[in-house]
């Protein structure tokens, strides 16, 4: 896949110290432009239509080096993730789901970011009695600025950037037999919204360097074996008509990310789960390469 040109990341020294926003590029981490006032991510994106322009203009190339930089995660953290379920079509053949004569109406749910979000190079925590967690490579979209209400055609006036994701989830917690009554029979929370249940990263492209958000290959491979292999343009919904969606409900804020969903090669269908010891790798093009390992609880 075609990697990411550079990305804007958070580190710490390798003594835990000295959190700050640079640039990855390739396999190193360089010092931010100085106008981005070495803040963090979320109030780079709060100042976005003024720090924009300088990026645009700005290469790495000359950049120092940060020594000793470890990554963390990207956004510490958002307002709001907002995740689109079931959003590709090869997906919704795997879980046996017929095409849709016309892209219906989106599906969202939430996952609270301070505590789902971990980095690249983070533990991915299995937890205690949970055997069937699964993987689902994701491309997340960072909103630049406070908005509302979009149409389609204005959502691209206001995304900032780009980044991977892994929506983790628990399978076997989204049906309850215990349920109260039928409306309650799915817990989103007990499947998607666990500690560790979202690595981000390594960091979030500006949007010009990504392009046409329908035109990313994305994939996903477990100790080097590929479990998902797809596009973006299979996408039930494209990235404009999720957000625009979005933002009927809620007002988006900068920061805040909306996942776009998962394509085909999930573990469910296969019977093929996260173990402790894996390795989850998560690659989209010109957007970056997220590595978790997976631990026990």
């Amino acid at each position: 896949m075609e990697p990411a040109e550079w990305s804007l990341v958070q580190y710490v020294l390798g003594d835990g110290t000295g959190a700050a926003v640079g640039v990855l590029t390739g396999d190193k981490i360089v010092e931010a432009p100085a106008e981005l006032g070495g803040r963090d991510l979320l109030a780079v994106l709060a100042r976005w239509r003024e720090v924009e322009p300088v990026l645009r203009g700005w290469r790495p190339d000359a950049a120092a080096v940060v020594p000793d930089a470890v990554l963390v995660a990207p956004l510490t953290y958002s307002s709001k993730i907002v995740c689109a379920g079931a959003n590709y079509y090869g997906h919704l053949t795997e879980m046996g789901i017929g095409r849709p004569e016309t892209p219906p109406e989106p599906f969202f749910f939430f996952k609270p970011p301070t505590t789902t979000v971990i980095g690249p190079g983070a533990a991915i925590p299995l937890p205690t009695g949970d055997t069937r967690i699964d993987w689902e490579a994701e491309l997340g979209v960072v909103i630049a600025d406070r908005c509302k209400d979009l149409a389609p055609p204005e959502v691209f006036d206001h995304v900032a950037g780009y980044v991977a994701a892994n929506d983790v989830s628990a399978r076997a917690r989204l049906s309850r037999e215990d349920a109260v009554a039928p409306p309650f029979g799915f817990d989103w929370v007990g499947s998607k919204a666990q500690d560790g249940f979202l690595p981000m990263g390594p960091g979030v492209v500006p949007a010009w360097l990504v392009g046409d958000p329908q035109a990313l290959r994305i994939g996903l491979s477990v100790n080097g074996v590929v479990k998902q292999d797809s596009t973006t343009a299979d996408m039930v919904s494209p990235v404009a008509d999720l957000v625009s969606a979005v933002s009927r409900f809620v007002t988006l804020e900068p920061g805040d990310v909306v996942l776009t969903g998962t394509p085909a090669g999930v573990g469910l269908p296969r019977g093929e789960f996260l173990a402790p010891g894996d390795e989850v790798v998560v690659e989209i093009e010109r957007v970056g390469r997220l590595v978790n390992p997976v631990s026990g609880s």
